[in-house]
């Protein structure tokens, strides 16, 4: 070791010791007993939050990486409807493309019908009381299928087959090649509609006939990724879904009286509507106003429709990971225009019941659906289907690719927020297909968030949300541990609890992360990025938190930790306030916020003088890294009368009863 290092090591030691004098003696004039704090800056603040690195696969910096890959599935199939057994047969053509750097010896594909079934492992375990399952209705659920083959290149394919619960596994003799290998499956099916399947898909009896909403309607590839490879985990009704993207071309076949609307583009029009009814669908292309196609008198006049026995409706959504579609002859038919900001234009579809018609319900089902999806394709992804229908019926809400279902007895606000909550949906997760089966805060949460703006945008705020008190939140909802976890598949879930798990807690931690950490631009640039970059391809959570750090240019780990990873609760108290003097007058305050639990904020303290004047601080997160208490220094000659903290109760805090400090009366 040379002199000069040793004579650097020597004045480092001297200096330290000074320092460590100096803190000792500081130390010793100011002794306080400890704090008592469930809080730990190390816990919180700790680097070793990303236990992989980024790869080609997926970028460190939360996009998708070179070498990013996706296998497709496109789908053609003609199904009929029968509405006297209540029951869908079809037969599908399933064209899978494996793209993966993997040979594929087998296949998995989705069979979720088959959970309606009296024995399946859903009917086991749903509770009886359940909004999940077939909801005690006798019936001889699931699908009965037959005539399947394989194909490749028009050759058959030699394979064998087995049916487990929701899933059905394909065995190939020969494995699927990797890298661009392609299989034709094929076959026939039929199954009975349930009533009401897990408040998904159902059938409704209304007065002038039953209303069908179809859904989960023919077997859907699993997806195969490089996160898990085959994701088969079953069908149970609480946690949604996981598919793959492709083009997926149908034909319905239903009694002529009825109407058929689903996903995509109604491809043959002039086959399906009287001429008068073409005129209109026509019309309201160019109609910024709603337009009615069959309007409610016309419902019960047999002229409004064709005089045949059975039409074909044909549909085509591109580029999509499902399809629904809904049929009845008891349909009131309305459409208008909607515009896109590149120029393109598209249909806003609404189809309710006579009873759900009013102007208090769905006879304004095409201005909500049409102003949804103008605001939320200006703010953060153009919507890339031609149509978007929404169906009044007994299905509560929810969400398909070009078309929702929404409770028919929905008024008001309730019928704006539902039809506005089920097409947020078309960006999570129809856009952006994560993985609902196991993480569906991913599409829940994040609706819930861009239905908070959408609702204050919409016609100058008539259905505007009221501001939610997170100080009652904090006490009640954050850090519960009755409340499970985010980060709990939805299976895994009590179903009590998914309301706030799933829907509330990531759109409050969302707003808090846009409105209070990072800031309203920071926020939305970093989340468009995150769209952007994952539009029609499956991230996951991790994918997030990287694309929001990397676009907001911040480490967020203390957040991700204490919102999303654990159930963390917070709570700040102002500890004291002490006026410092200079010459006997009053120069500044010092005011003593201590950080009590777990869940690290950023201090926001609202300082009132005794002339009324009236300040914000606001301090930055990062005070807690290498603390439980901090000291917030307020400039004044004033007397300080009353500090607060979080005032406008923006902030989780789990005890505002230690947020406020009065000045003692004289």
């Amino acid at each position: 070791m040379n002199i000069r290092i040793n004579k650097l090591i020597a004045l480092c030691l001297v200096g330290c010791a000074f320092a460590f004098t100096a803190s000792a003696q500081q130390a010793a004039t100011t002794a306080t007993a400890p704090l008592a704090t469930n809080y730990s800056s190390s816990e919180a603040f700790g680097p070793l939050f990303y236990t992989q690195n980024g790869n080609e696969f997926r970028s460190a910096n939360g996009a998708p990486g070179a070498k990013y890959w996706q296998n497709r599935v496109d789908y053609n199939i003609t199904a009929s409807l029968d509405e006297t057994k209540n029951t869908v047969s079809g037969t599908v053509t399933i064209t899978y493309k494996n793209n993966s750097p993997d040979k594929l010896p087998y296949l998995w594909l989705q069979l979720d019908q088959n959970t309606f079934k009296e024995n399946s492992r859903g009917a086991q375990i749903t509770p009886s009381r359940s909004r999940y399952g077939a909801q005690g209705e006798k019936f001889d659920g699931g699908y009965k299928i037959n005539n399947i083959s394989v194909s490749q290149k028009a050759a058959a394919v030699k394979f064998t087959s087995i049916v487990e619960d929701t899933r059905m596994q394909i065995r190939l003799n020969q494995p699927m090649a990797a890298n661009g290998d392609v299989v034709t499956v094929k076959m026939d099916y039929s199954y009975i509609v349930p009533k009401e399947g897990s408040d998904r898909t159902g059938h409704l009896t209304t007065q002038n006939g039953e209303i069908f909403a179809i859904a989960q309607w023919f077997p859907r590839m699993c997806v195969y990724d490089d996160v898990l490879g085959w994701n088969t985990l079953p069908y149970w009704g609480g946690g949604e879904f996981y598919c793959e993207y492709g083009d997926i071309t149908y034909a319905i076949t239903a009694p002529a009286t009825h109407i058929v609307m689903g996903s995509g583009e109604l491809l043959n029009p002039q086959e399906v509507f009287t001429a008068e009814q073409l005129k209109r669908w026509n019309a309201a292309k160019l109609s910024d106003a709603t337009v009615h196609i069959r309007s409610a008198e016309e419902v019960t006049d047999p002229k409004s429709r064709p005089a045949k026995d059975k039409l074909t409706w044909k549909f085509k959504i591109a580029n999509a990971r499902d399809a629904a579609w809904a049929s009845s002859k008891s349909f009131v038919l309305d459409a208008a225009k909607i515009n896109f900001p590149s120029g393109r234009k598209g249909l806003a579809v609404s189809a309710q019941p006579i009873e759900s018609n009013g102007k208090d319900g769905y006879g304004r089902g095409v201005e909500y659906v049409k102003s949804t999806i103008e605001y939320y394709s200006t703010k953060w992804f153009e919507y890339p289907y031609p149509m978007a229908v929404n169906v009044a019926t007994n299905v509560g809400g929810m969400e398909y690719p070009g078309i929702v279902f929404c409770g028919w007895k929905a008024k008001n606000g309730s019928a704006w927020g539902v039809i506005d909550h089920e097409f947020g949906h078309s960006w999570f997760p129809m856009i952006v297909g994560s993985n609902e089966r196991k993480y569906g805060w991913m599409d829940e949460g994040f609706n819930t968030f861009i239905n908070g703006l959408s609702g204050q945008n919409f016609n100058n705020g008539e259905y505007k949300p009221r501001i939610t008190d997170m100080n009652r939140v904090g006490k009640s909802a954050i850090g519960n541990p009755a409340l499970d976890n985010i980060m709990l598949m939805p299976d895994g879930m009590q179903e009590r609890n998914i309301g706030v798990n799933l829907y509330s807690k990531p759109g409050w931690g969302l707003n808090i992360l846009r409105d209070q950490i990072l800031g309203e631009d920071r926020f939305d640039y970093a989340f468009r990025q995150y769209i952007k970059n994952w539009a029609f391809k499956h991230p996951t959570p991790f994918d997030f938190f990287r694309s929001m750090e990397n676009g907001a240019g911040e480490d967020l780990a203390w957040f991700w930790r204490s919102w999303f990873i654990n159930n963390w609760k917070m709570d700040q108290a102002v500890a004291g306030v002490e006026a410092v003097k200079v010459d006997g007058n009053i120069s500044s305050y010092n005011i003593r916020v201590n950080n009590l639990e777990k869940m690290p904020m950023p201090i926001i303290l609202q300082v009132k003088t005794k002339s009324g004047k009236t300040d914000i601080v606001k301090v930055p997160v990062d005070v807690w890294m290498k603390n439980a208490t901090w000291l917030v220094r307020y400039p004044t000659t004033e007397e300080v009368v009353s500090v607060v903290l979080d005032p406008n109760k923006v902030l989780p805090d789990s005890n505002p009863d230690n947020n406020t400090w009065t000045a003692p009366a004289n």
